[in-house]
């Protein structure tokens, strides 16, 4: 890292460079900057010459650290540099595969399921995912985090007491300032229906720098408060992501990881082995693994459902319990997340449930039907 900076930002301070304020001030976003750090693909090179895409362009420093210079097919490389495929939306795809914008009461709000609801504070992101699903609004400037907007959220939560649970997402949450996500904060605790409050972000891994003790003494008076992180592979698990992380966990923020599962870039057992279990080392537990939502121009990363299904499967028994994330497919409409996972349960035989552990062999475990289940099952034999 400290080579990239010598090269492309030499006159960055160490206090420049680890100050969240100057990462983002210095996100590299035109084809000019990404030309003199990468050796552009050609197809990199038309995508970014075409721009206008339903998402815009943006790379902290520190995570283009990270990228590999003459390799445009590296892992962390695809997820952030865009490619024409982006611009072909095939069949399946919408911009709104799962129905957010129905099931939105006020702006930026997603009341889907009956406890909880979704938060999106802003729009913006320091770095922007190629396979992003809220891709039809994030960037766009049209969830400014405006006290106006922000308070008519608050009061829809506030009138429905069903709702005990918040997520707050973005966009990227973590680019509010701690005054403005403190406020937020404190509005959320004094309703009495909401009992947790949840963050969503990927801060800590494309800005570590925004994980702060400012920022940490703050989240902590907001208990009882969790935070799903954004981690793609494993070689974003860098020291600084560490620390970020280890500041979240010591101040009793309980932390887990959320995946998206994407072709050529995590979708293999051994490098998704690697990710949970430097996760785990950190103290985040694998919580989702996300077949890729069929959002506009996404056909390029996603894989087979199968795939995740075969993924589980090479994770459950070959490392920890707690490494082991549940595959989820979003259902398309609106239908919520949907978990898809490996058929343990072969079938019954009398009154032994037949069961295959996770080396393929058969096992019977005695399970007798209830008497007036048997008797059931008897008569209509």
């Amino acid at each position: 890292m400290r080579l990239f900076r010598r090269a492309f930002f030499p006159e960055a301070s160490d206090r420049e460079w680890n100050d969240w304020r100057w990462q983002v001030r210095h996100r590299i976003q035109d084809l000019e900057t990404f030309e003199r750090i990468l050796h552009l693909s050609h197809d990199e090179r038309l995508a970014l010459e075409r721009g206008g895409s339903m998402l815009p362009v943006g790379v902290t420093p520190y995570y283009m650290s990270l990228l590999s210079y003459d390799d445009p097919g590296q892992a962390l490389r695809r997820t952030v540099i865009p490619s024409t495929a982006e611009f072909v939306c095939g069949p399946g795809e919408s911009a709104d595969p799962l129905a957010e914008e129905e099931m939105s009461p006020v702006p930026g709000l997603v009341h889907r399921y009956p406890d909880r609801v979704l938060f999106l504070v802003s729009d913006f992101c320091s770095t922007y995912c190629r396979y992003c699903t809220r891709s039809r609004v994030v960037g766009h400037g049209t969830l400014h985090p405006t006290v106006s907007r922000l308070e008519r959220a608050l009061s829809y939560i506030r009138s429905n007491p069903e709702i005990r649970d918040v997520l707050i997402s973005g966009g990227e949450p973590l680019m509010l300032g701690d005054d403005r996500l403190d406020w937020i904060l404190t509005e959320l605790r004094r309703i009495p229906s909401v009992e947790v409050v949840r963050i969503g972000t990927k801060a800590p891994v494309v800005l570590p720098q925004r994980i702060t003790p400012q920022l940490v003494r703050m989240l902590r008076r907001h208990h009882p408060l969790w935070m799903s992180i954004h981690f793609t592979h494993p070689d974003e698990c860098t020291p600084e992501t560490s620390r970020a992380c280890a500041m979240l966990a010591d101040a009793g923020i309980p932390l887990g990881s959320q995946t998206v599962l994407l072709r050529d870039i995590n979708d293999d057992v051994e490098t998704m082995k690697r990710l949970v279990r430097r996760l785990m080392a950190m103290r985040v537990r694998p919580y989702y693994l996300y077949q890729c939502d069929q959002i506009c121009g996404s056909a390029h990363f996603r894989t087979p459902v199968e795939t995740g299904v075969e993924i589980i499967r090479g994770l459950r028994g070959f490392t920890s319990g707690y490494a082991v994330p549940t595959f989820i497919v979003d259902a398309p409409g609106g239908g919520g997340k949907t978990p898809v996972m490996p058929e343990y349960v072969v079938g019954r035989e009398g009154d032994d449930l037949v069961l295959r552990n996770y080396q393929g062999d058969l096992y019977r475990y005695r399970d007798p039907r209830p008497a007036g289940e048997r008797a059931a099952v008897k008569g209509r034999r």
